[in-house]
């Protein structure tokens, strides 16, 4: 952290200076459209931009009241994790996605977790369009339909039913260390370690394209130019991979019930 930037946390945090906590939002304002760009490559015209940008800076300002800028962690990674998430329930709230590809998207995560399972490894698109009696070019525009509901990230949130209110983001559990209790933590490392199998499982093209976007942070955009194949190949990689990884979470949450 540079020096200015050291001077306004100092300024903000300990004077409670409002004109220090303003000039960092705005320093601190390219995460925000970074995140919403990552974010927004999938929602098609279901969602505007600017609406991804203010879920985003308030985001970025709770990130802000909450970091502690003496301690030895860098802001941005911090704030990267709370941007996202702010974004995210912003479209939780918004029930964005409508039921019908909430239907289609579950659909094929359980085609993927029953054929997988039965199968002990990956299902291919043949085998995948033919469990579900229908052809390779209607499992494709299948594929691009569910795509904007793949967007949330599979360590968001601990397994629960959707809408439920008990659920906590993996992120919170790690960094409140007060709020964890031993229930928790092994859920969380039972999840993790069932999503670390289920990557090592993954075709090797969609598990490079799970680790380019997901801890490289790299735009769906740069993949495709890092594998030479277009964005939308890249996008259909990603939605088949966040299916399979979904569909291997879910047998997960039914152990824990």
């Amino acid at each position: 952290m540079n020096s200015e930037k050291s001077l306004l946390w100092l300024h903000y945090k300990e004077e409670d200076s409002l004109e220090a906590r303003d000039e960092l939002i705005i320093q601190y304002a390219p995460l925000v459209k970074y995140v919403a760009n990552r974010l927004a490559i999938n929602l098609s015209s279901l969602v505007e931009l600017d609406e991804l940008i203010s879920y985003g800076i308030e985001g970025l300002i709770d990130a802000m009241e909450k970091f502690d800028h003496k301690r030895n962690i860098k802001f941005e990674t911090y704030a990267i994790t709370r941007i996202r998430g702010s974004m995210i329930d912003g479209l939780r709230s918004m029930d964005w996605v409508p039921v019908s590809l909430r239907q289609k998207s579950k659909e094929l995560e359980r085609t993927y977790a029953t054929l997988e399972s039965r199968l002990g490894r990956s299902a291919s698109d043949e085998e995948v369009a033919r469990e579900m009696g229908i052809g390779l070019n209607d499992l494709a525009v299948l594929l691009r339909e569910v795509a904007a509901t793949t967007i949330i990230s599979l360590d968001d949130f601990l397994p629960g039913e959707e809408g439920d209110d008990s659920k906590k983001r993996i992120v919170d559990i790690l960094q409140d260390e007060d709020a964890v209790d031993a229930l928790e933590m092994a859920e969380f490392t039972e999840v993790k370690e069932t999503l670390a199998r289920a990557i090592a499982r993954l075709p090797e093209k969609e598990k490079t394209v799970v680790y380019l976007y997901y801890y490289e942070g790299l735009t769906l955009k740069e993949i495709g130019a890092v594998l030479t194949l277009s964005e939308s190949r890249i996008s259909q990689l990603h939605t088949k991979a966040i299916l399979r990884l979904r569909g291997s979470l879910s047998k997960k949450k039914q152990m824990l019930r």
